[in-house]
């Protein structure tokens, strides 16, 4: 059988072609499969997707039927004859077309995210939310929606009541985008910790302030159930047993938290009535979804604001594209900027809320800030699970492309620690073997490997615990009067990739290389802080290597040579030295001392000997 994740690949490439031949493209913000066009999800997105939400190739769900809800009559895309007796002729490829878009509107499994609408927002901006959040719902991810305001302040009058109609409110949004909605008025959590719990052992987070209880859970397990969005009213029982105002953040910690505590007591429950669950099927069946296809442990964290994601200091205060959480979450907040408490009041709070949730929910999950003015972006966050924009890309290339704008959103994940290791013997072997074989299917020559390493190792990045790796060497280079900085060994485990370990070893190498100099690159993990004199950054890849158009993304340039490719980076901070030594003059297409450089480093990288067995 073939695979649903490649259909769905072909059936991108089939729709792209069919609505470029439309006379009159339909409207781009009503349109939930033009969404999905603009996510442009790679191979192993939609596998991921499918992984989540789809059917498996040996499941029992694998066939599934056209919803009556498939938007066809706004791309005017003749998906299937509306009676018996129409003339409309399908073709093959329309019917697999049909089916897979089928199956990705009408998902076999469905997953919970937890969302902070956090106002105020007027009517317009509010429909706009939520039709978003409809859109995500017909694919799968159904939002348990906590309510915010900023404007109604606890503890004023009336205080109550006003929130309880702000949550009244959304509800009609959502009824008024064709969506089942339920206000969950009553308090469904307790302040304090939960009585007799010892600590979960994760310090790094503050402790929670509220707790629920797998009964108080009831109000939003019914709605689901009844195909309903829960819209949550930020209450709490306090020890008087009387309900008052929380934080929305307080809420949504708890609830991922019990969420979660809940998913697994449902899996345990499944197994000890089904034994026969096989071990080697299915993420749904390894993990024992419950009958009712609902899994309650929160996929996605969406905060939805006006001021959108945390602002950078590597981006002139437009906002971060990906954060690590383990690695990135201190140095964010020291190098917060004052005025950015007046433009992004909450920025910091909400950074907070992602890394508290996030300690508790699944490892795939993330986190995404992003303001009312992108709704569309929580749809390409959901089927790719990536940043609007990758956040290893050249500055340059991302400072001159139209993605980048105040509004872009912040992804968050929980991350890996990233250190720097200088000498060999700050190095784990094994680990590293380990990692070296399982990224390159290959067999590493250990001793020939670290030998050569001794003399040569410049520095290594490593991600986790060894989850990722980048080796860089210092390789003599007579013709050019010295060595250059080689990547010799950029590699990442399989299961880590796809969840932004790649890009989060990327941008340390790039700022403790051919970026260091710069204040932007002040890699938080152990390197060099940015300063320094930056260098720049050779490297080689087969000719066939499926991972060369990642490369040319990120490179200066790169030159064919054989059955290799020879990939550079420029050293960033010598460029801007020389425009400014240059003035208005600008650079030249080569400059005096770039003659002959790549000839040179060609010879230099032929001559590196394999680090593998033969």
């Amino acid at each position: 059988m073939t695979h649903p994740s490649s259909l769905f690949s072909q059936t991108l490439h089939d729709l792209r072609h069919i609505i470029q031949d439309l006379e009159e493209p339909p409207p781009a913000d009503d349109d939930l499969i033009l969404s999905i066009l603009r996510a442009n999800p790679s191979s192993r997105d939609t596998r991921s997707y499918f992984a989540s939400f789809g059917p498996h190739p040996n499941s029992q769900n694998a066939t599934v039927s056209l919803p009556s809800s498939l938007p066809s009559s706004r791309t005017n895309i003749p998906l299937v004859p509306t009676q018996a007796t129409d003339t409309v002729h399908i073709s093959p490829d329309q019917v697999k077309t049909k089916n897979i878009i089928a199956s990705i509107l009408n998902p076999v499994y469905r997953r919970t995210a937890l969302v902070k609408i956090q106002g105020p927002f007027t009517d317009v901006q509010l429909d706009s939310i939520c039709k978003g959040l409809v859109y995500l719902e017909k694919l799968g991810l159904v939002s348990v929606i906590v309510v915010e305001n900023d404007t109604l302040q606890r503890g004023e009058e009336d205080d109550r009541s006003n929130i309880i109609a702000e949550t009244t409110r959304i509800v009609s949004s959502l009824e008024k985008q064709g969506a089942g909605a339920r206000p969950v008025i009553g308090p469904i959590m307790r302040l304090g910790p939960k009585p007799d719990e010892a600590l979960d052992g994760k310090q790094d987070i503050e402790p929670l302030e509220a707790h629920t209880l797998p009964s108080d859970l009831s109000p939003i397990r019914s709605a689901l159930r009844a195909g309903e969005i829960p819209v949550i009213a930020p209450f709490a029982l306090d020890s008087f047993c009387r309900s008052v105002r929380i934080h929305a953040n307080d809420v949504l910690g708890a609830l991922a938290k019990g969420l979660v505590e809940a998913s697994q007591s449902d899996r345990m429950t499944l197994r000890e009535h089904n034994p026969q669950i096989s071990k080697t099927t299915a993420p749904h069946e390894e993990e024992g979804i419950p009958s009712d296809g609902f899994d309650l442990a929160p996929l996605r964290l969406m905060i939805i604001n006006r001021e959108g994601g945390v602002p950078s200091y590597a981006r002139s205060g437009y906002p971060h594209l990906l954060v690590n959480l383990t690695s990135e979450h201190s140095y964010i907040k020291d190098t917060f900027r004052e005025q950015w408490r007046y433009s992004h009041p909450s920025a910091l709070s909400n950074l907070a809320l992602a890394k508290t949730c996030l300690a508790y929910m699944p490892p795939t999950s993330s986190a995404i800030m992003v303001s009312h003015r992108s709704p569309s972006s929580l749809i390409a966050n959901l089927i790719t699970n990536k940043p609007a924009v990758s956040s290893s890309l050249p500055h340059a290339l991302l400072q001159g492309t139209s993605k980048l704008t105040p509004h872009t959103p912040t992804l968050l994940r929980r991350g890996l620690p990233i250190q720097v290791f200088r000498t060999v013997a700050e190095i784990d072997r094994v680990r590293l073997t380990a990692l070296l074989e399982q990224a390159f299917k290959r067999t590493l020559d250990e001793s020939a490997f670290y030998a050569r390493l001794e003399s040569t190792l410049d520095f290594v990045i490593v991600a986790g615990d060894y989850s990722g790796a980048v080796i860089v060497t210092r390789e003599q280079c007579p013709a050019l009067g010295g060595p250059i900085t080689y990547l010799d060994k950029f590699a990442v485990l399989p299961s880590h990739q796809g969840d932004g370990t790649v890009d989060f070893l990327w941008v340390a190498l790039h700022d403790e290389s051919y970026g260091l100099g710069h204040p932007f690159a002040a890699n938080p993990n152990g390197g060099k802080g940015g300063i320094g004199e930056g260098c720049d950054l050779v490297w080689r890849s087969r000719a066939n290597n499926p991972v060369n158009k990642w490369y040319f993304d990120r490179s200066t340039g790169h030159v064919r040579m054989g059955q290799w490719v020879l990939f550079w980076c420029d050293g960033e901070k010598k460029l801007k030295v020389e425009e400014g030594r240059r003035g208005s003059a600008g650079l030249s297409y080569v400059e005096d001392w770039e003659m002959g450089r790549v000839s040179a480093w060609g010879d230099v990288i032929a001559n590196i000997p394999t680090s593998w067995k033969k």
